[in-house]
């Protein structure tokens, strides 16, 4: 073998290692039965979980503590202009000292593992739990009755969440997906990832998950973080007809 042969043959393999498969995109479940009429409810946002990094070479998640910091401003300040158009009364989530900071936060982990949980088992058929076969569309999750109890939930009956993830390709994952290309394998570079759901306080039922895997928008910057909460919310139960967030289009991030 020669020496570019050699070294053609590494780069597939390497390729070949990082790459993605191909996945589907936007989905979105309803507790069956569930209807949030405009005006009915008390409905408190939790604080949005946001992670903005790199994603290296190998496809590895690099945090960038400004990215984030600058993405989680855009985001909040976004879904505090937007709370008018959602059809309910919508208050930020009001974080007490001590103990309940902990435990809110434990919540809203919670929720990430839970709407993971929805998206892997739930949305995607070959991947359903057996619990979930029998009826296919039973959409039956829940965090528990114990968050309630935090007294800044306490006269509210729905908490929002809202969480996103990106990792933006760095120079070397985009070289790698043009040896990729070139290769014939398909290597992504850059992962944008994101799910809003509304969990029902009485019950602890999660009642409404908006997940997208291939999410649009830089959320680095304002507009790009205005793009991603419209697509957050998009389908948000309890919308006014006449106020209704426009889905997203347009190019996804990188």
């Amino acid at each position: 073998m020669t020496a570019g042969a050699f070294l053609r043959a590494g780069l597939v393999a390497v390729a070949i290692s990082v790459a993605a498969p191909a996945v589907a995109q936007e989905k979105t479940g309803t507790k069956p039965g569930f209807n949030l009429k405009p005006g009915a409810a008390r409905i408190v946002l939790m604080r949005p979980s946001v992670h903005v990094g790199a994603q290296s070479t190998g496809g590895m998640y690099e945090p960038n503590a400004d990215w984030t910091a600058r993405a989680r401003d855009h985001i909040t300040i976004t879904l505090k202009e937007m709370q008018a158009t959602l059809g309910n009364e919508v208050v930020i989530y009001e974080e007490g000292p001590g103990p309940d900071a902990a435990l809110a936060t434990q919540y809203g982990n919670l929720f990430g593992t839970l709407a993971d949980s929805v998206i892997e088992y739930q949305f995607f058929k070959g991947n359903r739990l057996p619990t979930k076969k029998r009826h296919k569309k039973d959409f039956d999750w829940s965090l528990g009755t114990g968050m309630a109890g935090l007294p800044a939930l306490r006269g509210a009956d729905y908490a929002l969440f809202v969480n996103t993830y990106d990792a933006y390709g760095s120079l070397g994952r985009k070289a790698l997906q043009v040896v990729g290309l070139l290769a014939g394998v398909p290597v992504t570079s850059g992962e944008h990832r994101g799910y809003a759901g509304l969990v029902d306080l009485r019950t602890g039922e999660l009642v409404w998950l908006n997940a997208d895997r291939r999410m649009g928008g830089d959320v680095r910057d304002k507009d790009g973080a205005e793009k991603r909460v419209r697509q957050l919310l998009e389908g948000f139960p309890g919308r006014p007809p006449a106020q209704p967030i426009q889905p997203a289009r347009g190019e996804k991030g990188s």
